[in-house]
């Protein structure tokens, strides 16, 4: 059993943990391995721990919680783009579920956690970013309602750039 709730300061090491073994499961073959190999759930924790205690901001996080502890995290807040002519926007900046329990069910409920929040904050659509080549998580967003709007921008990975789509689905 999972539950989903607020994220502490006491999750930080189990959410860097998250991301970063998420990173490297999820990006291997896409993400050049030395930006991969270099990433440490310790470096992580330090800037999130920054990032958690920055005054006004804007973003929320939620982790589902399992017999092990935190097992996902989700971060989302207002979108950081401009979509003209979407009403207010949220965005998801982050979704990451321990890689040994991808497929579960856990990202979908904190997805769903997130645009509920958005949607009583007055979103009337969310928005995020994917990497092109992470063909696995643009079936999970597109399972999600989530389809690309035809924005991009590109990422620089230890000099191999990568293309990022925006997908969009309304609330």
């Amino acid at each position: 059993m999972v539950r989903v709730r607020e994220m502490g300061e006491a999750d930080i090491e189990a959410v860097s943990t998250i991301r970063v073994r998420g990173w490297q499961a999820a990006y291997a073959g896409i993400v050049p391995p030395s930006h991969l190999d270099a990433m440490t759930v310790e470096d992580d924790a330090g800037r999130r721990r920054q990032w958690f205690s920055r005054p006004g901001r804007e973003s929320r996080d939620l982790v589902a919680v399992g017999d092990r502890g935190p097992v996902g995290w989700v971060c989302f807040g207002p979108s950081r783009g401009d979509i003209s002519g979407a009403g207010r926007v949220g965005e998801v900046h982050a979704l990451y579920v321990a890689p040994d329990l991808i497929g579960t069910g856990i990202g979908r409920g904190l997805l769903a956690e997130a645009h509920a929040a958005m949607r009583d904050q007055g979103c009337a659509a969310s928005a995020l970013w994917v990497l092109q080549d992470n063909r696995r998580a643009r079936r999970f967003y597109a399972r999600a309602g989530y389809a690309a709007d035809g924005a991009t921008q590109e990422d620089v990975y230890d000099g191999v750039t990568l293309a990022e789509l925006r997908y969009r689905r309304e609330l």
